[in-house]
């Protein structure tokens, strides 16, 4: 199962009002484990950058003026996600603005249900804790130290991070532990292994069986399989 990890910064709050999308980061998972791949973009804006925005982000004009558009990387960036799960904190903020940039290039746009909302998913395993993305590497005793600034490749990578454990730790289980459940993807995270309803037969012959009981009585009365 392919995943992609994504987060936007951006010039403000509403694409609609002029705002636009600066800087994309994503990081490839499969099978909930992260393949190195990744994908980084920063994004001339075709505006003023504003001045609270720079304070979060660290992007000015100056860094943003020969970036490309995102109206030539658009494409790319369709591309490399494809039709993969994507894992966003607060996914509504980040389709939003991302479906606003393919409408203007006329390209399709990315349904609802391909985005797995971590905000959501956080809010209804712990309600009424704080739900942001360094809350939660608190909780999970995440490294974030390095996160000064908002960076959407940084953020991404600590996302990750963050999904696996909200799904039921970070070693891989095979895509067990999780399944879709509309436009948040809320993640089943309490997955357990029943026993068999009638135990598999053994596998070892009778040859197989005397041979080793041979051995074993060879050992003396201590060994263990003698006591077993």
């Amino acid at each position: 199962m392919r995943e992609v990890v994504l987060d936007t910064e951006t010039t403000g709050f509403d694409p609609e009002t002029g705002d636009r999308i600066v800087e994309i980061g994503a990081v490839e998972l499969m099978g909930h484990v992260a393949t190195g791949r990744t994908y980084h973009q920063y994004i001339n804006p075709e505006r003023a950058m504003p001045q609270d925005a720079f304070e979060v982000h660290g992007l000015g004009d100056d860094f943003l003026r020969d970036k490309p558009k995102f109206a030539e990387v658009g494409r790319a960036f369709l591309d490399f996600i494809g039709d993969a799960k994507l894992v966003i904190h607060n996914a509504a903020f980040d389709i939003k603005f991302l479906n606003a940039e393919l409408k203007w290039m006329n390209l399709p746009q990315i349904p609802w249900e391909q985005a797995i909302d971590t905000l959501a998913i956080a809010r209804k395993r712990f309600p009424g804790s704080p739900a942001s993305l360094d809350a939660l590497c608190r909780r999970f005793k995440i490294d974030n130290s390095s996160r000064t600034l908002h960076g959407a490749l940084l953020d991404s990578e600590i996302l990750a991070e963050v999904y696996l454990e909200l799904i039921g730790g970070r070693q891989p289980d095979f895509a067990l532990s999780t399944q879709s459940s509309g436009a948040t993807g809320q993640a089943a995270v309490q997955w357990t292994p029943r026993p068999r309803a009638t135990p598999l037969p053994s596998r070892i012959s009778e040859k197989e069986a005397a041979a080793h009981a041979e051995f074993v009585s060879k050992l003396g009365d201590g060994a263990l399989w003698s006591k077993v």
